[in-house]
């Protein structure tokens, strides 16, 4: 079975700033580098990555894009761009779509203090210019209104395909079954240009090293009931991972998950067919 990782950070602090990582004081807070995951890529079959922005700047996706290119394995970049100014995004796009490797976008919207950010009418206006070059964007939201949020913004660009980064933190460690975050994802999956990536979900059971796979199964099977198989695909999250387990503990767990719940034919569909179709990779 060949498996794309949808979901892979790198991050050096010689090559780009990462604002949230200032007074981080986990395990975190140092560089990543693409080597220090070669050797564990290597024993979970993984055949093909796609590295996700860590920082709000044109430095990282710049270095992402260097990586990529210098790493076989390495698939695709999901990069940011200026959100904020439409004319800028536009001119920035271009440019970069020049580049092989370029084939998302996103923004640390959890990190912004005001959570309707991605609803100011300039950001939506640049979120209409991705979706004219057919260019996706990852959503990285933390609460139940991020997910209000992306559902709005969904109906307000249309023709954008959104990913919804993490599956929007399932509420896998009070165990609740499914709660106001079930009643939004059934609603999201309404929307066909919503996609949602299974990722994230090691760290979302606040159990470190502890949390298994039937912690996270009925929220993985409940993602699969409504999405459907080809709407899904999968992310390791490391290093951010590293909070829950090795990299090799995260993949064993979602495999014994999804192959579970999948023939082995939508399995393929989602550990490696979506994320390529969804990215073009």
């Amino acid at each position: 079975m060949e498996i794309i990782d949808s979901h892979v950070h790198i991050w050096n602090f010689a090559k780009a700033e990462y604002e949230w990582l200032k007074n981080d004081t986990s395990v975190l807070n140092r560089n990543y580098d693409i080597e220090e995951l070669q050797a564990e890529v290597e024993t979970t079959a993984i055949t093909g990555g796609v590295l996700v922005q860590a920082a709000n700047n044109f430095e990282d996706t710049n270095w992402m894009l260097q990586v990529a290119n210098a790493t076989s394995w390495i698939k695709g970049v999901v990069g940011w761009m200026p959100l904020k100014d439409p004319s800028f995004t536009a001119t920035a796009l271009k440019e970069y779509l020049g580049n092989p490797y370029f084939k998302g976008v996103r923004h640390l919207i959890h990190d912004e203090p005001d959570p309707q950010w991605l609803l100011q009418s300039t950001v939506v206006q640049s979120l209409s210019v991705l979706a004219a070059y057919d260019v996706p964007y990852d959503v990285v939201g933390v609460t139940p209104q991020h997910l209000i949020i992306a559902l709005e913004v969904a109906q307000k660009v249309p023709e954008l395909r959104l990913m919804l980064d993490h599956l929007n933190q399932p509420p896998i460690a009070s165990g609740e079954k499914f709660g106001e975050w079930g009643e939004l994802m059934k609603i999201a999956a309404g929307h066909k240009n919503i996609y949602v990536k299974i990722s994230g979900l090691g760290t979302c059971s606040k159990k470190g090293a502890d949390w298994t796979a039937d912690d996270i199964q009925p929220y993985v099977d409940f993602v699969l009931e409504h999405f459907g198989e080809n709407r899904c695909c999968c992310g390791g999250d490391w290093p951010v991972s590293l909070l829950a387990g090795s990299y090799t503990d995260t993949w064993q767990h979602y495999l014994k998950v999804l192959s579970k719940s999948l023939s082995d034919d939508a399995l393929q569909k989602v550990a490696h067919t979506n994320a390529v179709t969804f990215y073009n990779l």
